[in-house]
């Protein structure tokens, strides 16, 4: 695969890693990322998904994911998928009432369609940390804050449900337009933003 086809979104979420170190710092807070491109495994998807190991990702041939063996896929789940969840579940052992966040980045345009949002709070309708946050970023920017939107919540997610829901823990799943933070200076925007928020909830 060619190198440029890795700086795209299908394979990580654009200035994540950087939005969420920011972030612990000012929080105290513990910040899990992936430190394999998801189109080795997406850890979002349960290992069982057909997109945890895509064989076309945007219309875009993957082609260290052709011909994979049942063994090979499984060594991906044992190296990459369980270390990840694992760290995700020692982090929220013994931590009592605590909040979940899952952090990610969407593209500006997509199939051709500019997208108005800054940022999205995705959720399944039974978050009050996520009512709470969208209405706390809407006061910010009103419209440009999307309700289940660019992506809705569906079954689709494996984070939430995986750790929260099995912890009965409130979550915010929340989605940042790339452009905002591709690079420090936006990160660091972003986080100034961001943090005073998370505060409040």
């Amino acid at each position: 695969m060619p190198i440029a086809e890795l700086d795209r979104h299908i394979a990580w979420d654009i200035g994540t890693a950087g939005l969420g170190e920011r972030l612990a710092e000012a929080l105290d807070a513990p910040f899990i990322r992936q430190a394999y491109s998801r189109l080795v495994i997406d850890c979002n998807r349960r290992p069982d998904a057909d997109d945890a190991m895509p064989l076309i990702s945007d219309g875009t041939p993957i082609p260290g994911n052709m011909d994979l063996t049942h063994a090979d896929r499984a060594a991906r789940v044992d190296e990459i998928y369980a270390p990840y969840q694992g760290a995700i579940s020692e982090a929220l052992e013994g931590r009592g009432d605590t909040l979940l966040v899952s952090l990610h980045s969407f593209t500006p345009v997509f199939g051709g369609v500019v997208r108005p949002w800054r940022y999205g709070v995705l959720h399944r309708g039974d978050s009050a940390a996520s009512r709470r946050m969208l209405e706390l970023l809407r006061d910010h920017m009103g419209d440009e804050v999307g309700d289940n939107a660019p992506y809705a919540m569906d079954g689709v997610d494996n984070t939430i449900p995986l750790h929260a829901d099995a912890r009965e823990l409130d979550y915010l799943e929340l989605e940042v337009r790339q452009d905002l933070i591709a690079d420090p200076a936006g990160q660091a925007e972003a986080c100034a933003l961001l943090a005073p928020l998370l505060r409040q909830l």
